[in-house]
């Protein structure tokens, strides 16, 4: 499995990082993990072909994860798509989509589409296979503004990835990740500890429970990013690709 930091910023740009967007691609699976505003540019500079996508999870409704979507469905729509495309995320999925897209251009959340468009609203625990790509959500804590808050445990092609989205620390991330072939996980600040966010020096106390094969640090404040020669993790960058 291949994964490509399309963007893997916070929502203020910090670094200059683009804002959340995951590409996942083996033998069958192509999706996408988030779709913040920055997307479709990203996805465009890093010829990633849109038309491949099957699957897009989003985590949670806030625009730097969520405010993408108009703008690559619209370019799906003018570019004639005809392949199927399914975007899963939290409950009130269709109506957040819905909301941002009339917002942003108006008319186009009734536009019908040259391509079967397929909304999937999950609920935590309880699993949903997409073809061969299994998602588990959980529960995570990110404020009241923007949720539910989900975050993502993957099984495809023989391997497991984990995401803990947006989220201070709450113990569901422990099965969430545990035993995980690649747990990306958010360390907006390096150890101060601040509502709705997760530290580094927090998520360090805890992974000898979760136990995960392989970390990636990612969505990080300019006080994270500050500090990252003292950091002995993994820290993605925008356009980096992992093999796991």
């Amino acid at each position: 499995m291949q994964l490509r930091f399309v963007g893997c910023g916070d929502a203020f740009g910090s670094g200059g990082r683009l804002n959340t967007c995951f590409h996942i691609s083996g033998r069958a699976a192509n999706f996408l993990i988030d779709c913040g505003t920055s997307a479709l540019p990203a996805l465009k500079r890093l010829e990633i072909d849109r038309n491949e996508i099957d699957l897009i999870l989003i985590t949670h409704f806030h625009g730097d994860h969520f405010a993408g979507l108009p703008f690559v469905l619209l370019d799906a729509q003018f570019s004639r798509r005809t392949r199927p495309l399914t975007i899963a995320g939290p409950q009130g999925l269709e109506t957040r989509l819905g909301q941002v897209m009339e917002a942003l251009f108006e008319h186009s959340s009734k536009t019908k589409q040259h391509f079967e468009l397929n909304l999937i609203e999950l609920a935590p625990g309880r699993s949903q296979s997409f073809g061969g790509v299994n998602v588990t959500p959980y529960p995570v804590v990110h404020g009241e503004s923007g949720g539910p808050f989900l975050a993502y445990r993957v099984e495809v092609e023989g391997r497991t990835l984990a995401y803990s989205a947006d989220t201070e620390w709450t113990e569901t991330l422990i099965p969430l990740a545990h035993g995980a072939d690649l747990f990306i996980a958010e360390a907006y600040m390096y150890e101060k500890v601040v509502k709705n966010h997760l530290s580094l020096k927090t998520l360090e106390q805890h992974l000898p429970a979760i136990g995960a094969k392989r970390l990636v640090l990612t969505h990080m404040s300019d006080d994270m990013l500050s500090r990252l020669d003292d950091v002995p993790h993994l820290a993605a960058e925008d356009g980096m690709v992992l093999v796991f």
